[in-house]
C-alpha cells in the first residue's frame, strides 16, 4: 500500500518525500522543544545544522513553487490575494497562540512555582499586559517558542513583493540584496538596527525579547528557497546535477562539521570564531553545512523516498496546524515541569506520546481542509513556459504576454476544461483520507 501511495504521488507531480522530510522536521522540532531528556539527544546531532533550517527552507521552497504556479494560471492579482490570505490566516493562528499564552499560561506562571513558564513570558510580567499584548500583536514582542510564526509572517509579506518585483528586474538583484543583508547580519546589523529604532519610536523592548532568530540573516535562506521553488515550478531546476557536482566538497564539509560539533559538545571554546557557527545569525559555516547536508540528501533520494510513509507525509502536508499544536504541548510540558529542569520518569514518556499523537490527529483533521485551500497549486508548468523572466539573470517577458498577469493569450484559448472527476484526489480505501492532497507551505 505504501508503494502504491508513493507512485500515485509521483504521477500527479508531487514529491511526497519532501512532505515526509517536513514531517521529520516537525517531529525533530517538537522533540527539541519539549522539556524531556530527548531534547539533548536531538539538538543538532548531525553537525551545525538543525530542524529550523530545513523547515524554513522547505516552507520557502513550497511557497515559491505553489504561488508561482498560481501566478502562471491566474495572474499576479490572484497570486497576491491568495498569498495575503495565507499570511492573514497564519497571523490569525499566531494571535490564537498569543491568546493562549496570555490568558492561560500567564495566570499559571504568576503563581511563581513554575520558573520555566515564567521565564518564557518575563517581558509580560516586567512591562504589564497592555504593552506586551500590543507589541506582541504588532510582531515586535516575540516570546521564545512564539518567535517562529512572526518570522514566517514577515517573510510572506516580503515574498508577495519579491515575486512580482522579479517580473521587472529578475531574481539576481533580489538575491544579491538578500545576501548583502545576510552579510551585514554577521557583523551586528540587528543590534545596530535595534538601537536606532529604540531612539526613534516610542517603545522600549530589549533585543532578546524580539525573538531569537535574526531576521536579517534568516531572510537569505528564505529567499533562496523561494527562488528555487520558482525554478522548480518552471521545471528549470537541475538540482540533482548541482548536487552531483558538489558531492565531494559536500562530504568534506559535512564530515568536518559533524566532528567539530562533537568536539564543541565536549567543551571546546570557539572564541572569536563562534559567529561562524552561530545558529541565530545563521553563520557562514552553518550555511555551508546546511547546503552540504542538503546536497547529500538529494543524492540519497533512493533512501529518502522510503521515508515517505503516511504519518510523516500527513504531518508535512498540514505543517502549519501541526506546528501550532506542538507549541501547546510545549506549554503543557513547562507547566508540568514545575521547579525542575526537565520532566522525569513516566512523565517524559507520557508527554512525548501525547504530543506526537496530538500532532498526528491534527494532521489527519486538517489534511483535507489544506487540500481545499491550496487546490489551485496543482497546475503543471511546461518547461517551455514564457515565464523565463523569473529565472536569475533572465530577460523580462516580451510582447507575447497579455497585460500584467503573464498569461499567454494562446494558452488561455487552448486550455481544456478539467473534468470534475479529475480534481478528486485518490482516497485511501482503509481510512477514507485523501492520499495526495495538493502541496502546502507553512
Amino acid at each position: 500500500m505504501a508503494v502504491k501511495w508513493r507512485l500515485i504521488g509521483v504521477s500527479t507531480g508531487r514529491r511526497l518525500e519532501l512532505d515526509a522530510v517536513r514531517g521529520v522536521m516537525l517531529v525533530w522540532i517538537a522533540l527539541t522543544h519539549l522539556p524531556t531528556a530527548a531534547s539533548a539527544w536531538v539538538n543538532q546531532p548531525f553537525g551545525f545544522v538543525g530542524a529550523a533550517e530545513g523547515f524554513i527552507f522547505l516552507s520557502a521552497l513550497f511557497t515559491g513553487r505553489i504561488y508561482f504556479r498560481i501566478l502562471e494560471r491566474d495572474g499576479y492579482p490572484a497570486m497576491t490575494r491568495k498569498l495575503w490570505a495565507r499570511t492573514l490566516r497564519l497571523y490569525g493562528y499566531h494571535l490564537l497562540l498569543l491568546a493562549f499564552a496570555f490568558l492561560v499560561a500567564v495566570p499559571i506562571a504568576s503563581h511563581g512555582d513554575r520558573p520555566g513558564l515564567h521565564n518564557l513570558l518575563d517581558f509580560y510580567f516586567m512591562t504589564g499586559a497592555r504593552q506586551a499584548v500590543t507589541e506582541a500583536a504588532l510582531l515586535i514582542y516575540r516570546p521564545p517558542l512564539l518567535d517562529i510564526l512572526p518570522m514566517y509572517i514577515i517573510f510572506l509579506v516580503f515574498t508577495s513583493i519579491a515575486i512580482p518585483l522579479a517580473r521587472s528586474i529578475g531574481w539576481k538583484p533580489i538575491l544579491w540584496t538578500s545576501f548583502f543583508f545576510w552579510v551585514l547580519a554577521q557583523f551586528g546589523f540587528r543590534s545596530a538596527e535595534h538601537t536606532f529604532m529604540m531612539r526613534n519610536i516610542p517603545t522600549r523592548i530589549p533585543l532578546n525579547e524580539m525573538g531569537s532568530f535574526d531576521l536579517w540573516a534568516w531572510q537569505f535562506l528564505w529567499f533562496v528557497g523561494v527562488w528555487l521553488g520558482v525554478r522548480w515550478a518552471q521545471e528549470s531546476l537541475p538540482i540533482e546535477t548541482w548536487a552531483r557536482r558538489a558531492a565531494v566538497p559536500a562530504v568534506v564539509i559535512a564530515v568536518f562539521c559533524f566532528i567539530m560539533r562533537r568536539i564543541v559538545a565536549h567543551g571546546l571554546e570557539l572564541g572569536a570564531l563562534e559567529f561562524l557557527f552561530d545558529k541565530w545569525h545563521l553563520g557562514p559555516i552553518r550555511m555551508l553545512d546546511f547546503a552540504a547536508v542538503a546536497a547529500l540528501l538529494i543524492l540519497s533520494q533512493p533512501i529518502t523516498k522510503t521515508a515517505a510513509v503516511r504519518p510523516l507525509v500527513l504531518l508535512g502536508q498540514s505543517s502549519l496546524q501541526v506546528f501550532c499544536v506542538h507549541l501547546l504541548f510545549c506549554f503543557a510540558g513547562l507547566t508540568l515541569m514545575g521547579n525542575a529542569s526537565m520532566l522525569n520518569g513516566w512523565r517524559q514518556f507520557a508527554l512525548l506520546t501525547i504530543t506526537l499523537t496530538g500532532m498526528l490527529i491534527t494532521a489527519r483533521i486538517f489534511s483535507k481542509s489544506e487540500a481545499k485551500n491550496e487546490g489551485q497549486g496543482k497546475t503543471q508548468i511546461s518547461s517551455r513556459s514564457n515565464f523565463t523572466d523569473l529565472a536569475v539573470g533572465s530577460k523580462p517577458v516580451g510582447a507575447d504576454v497579455v497585460g500584467r498577469d503573464l498569461i499567454p493569450r494562446t494558452s488561455r484559448s487552448s486550455d481544456k476544461r478539467v473534468k470534475e472527476t479529475d480534481r478528486v484526489p485518490p482516497i485511501d480505501s482503509q481510512t477514507g483520507a485523501s492520499i495526495c492532497p495538493p502541496e502546502i507551505g507553512l
